[in-house]
């Protein structure tokens, strides 16, 4: 009875030892795979070597932020939205993963939840760019009043002077614009929206004055000064 009981605690731990060397060896192969469909920029493949590292790695693998990465640099943000969601579990503060998710939603057309992401943001970086992207998210929700005190605050922070953003002037025209001059042209287009036309001025001379050559500011300019008119 003894011999049965420790042959069959050999043969377990056999195939213990081989099982373990078997997902080790698959492993070592999909990583190899994924490593050569990185190489060959073959995503398809590379995201299905990373499904298969994480059903071997289990629930914490790190290989899921790999998958955000992934489908986020390949514009597919309804499956990074949903990775992402179950990556922020475990990483609630990391910036990074959270600005994709806002971008994610934000593509997607749920701005209700983008403008709560990007508010978690700021609230956790006080970054004037976080409150600049919350209040164009308020202003596309006809928030307008919360809007103008979230682009208030974005132009009482500090800015680090590396962000632009991009403004289509018309179908053949995209200008790049430093972030001071873009909350500048934001409160005013708010101000307008609030029927306050002098702030909304003030704001556009400011953005000019930030950026000589911003075509939609000094467009709005130029309406606003026809109408004094």
């Amino acid at each position: 009875m003894r011999v049965m009981k420790k042959l069959i605690y050999i043969f377990s731990f056999v195939l213990a030892t081989t099982a373990i060397a078997q997902t080790n060896n698959t492993l070592e192969f999909e990583q190899e795979r994924l490593q050569q469909a990185l190489t060959y920029g073959d995503k398809a493949v590379a995201a299905v070597s990373m499904y298969n590292i994480i059903a071997l790695e289990g629930p914490q693998s790190t290989y899921k932020d790999s998958l955000a990465y992934l489908y986020f640099n390949g514009r597919n943000y309804i499956s990074c939205f949903l990775v992402l969601n179950d990556v922020l579990k475990n990483k609630p503060d990391n910036i990074e993963l959270l600005e994709m998710k806002a971008i994610s939603l934000e593509s997607m057309g749920v701005n209700e939840k983008a403008g709560e992401t990007y508010n978690d943001l700021f609230l956790k970086t006080n970054n004037n760019y976080y409150a600049y992207k919350l209040a164009g998210l308020q202003l596309a929700l006809n928030k307008f009043e919360e809007a103008y005190v979230s682009v208030k605050k974005a132009d009482e922070l500090p800015d680090t002077g590396t962000i632009t953003v991009t403004f289509q002037v018309n179908k053949n025209y995209n200008q790049n614009v430093d972030l001071k001059a873009a909350i500048a042209y934001l409160e005013g287009i708010i101000a307008m929206k609030l029927e306050k036309n002098k702030e909304a001025k003030i704001s556009f001379e400011r953005a000019v004055k930030l950026f000589p050559d911003f075509v939609l500011a000094k467009s709005k300019l130029s309406t606003l000064e026809t109408t004094e008119e």
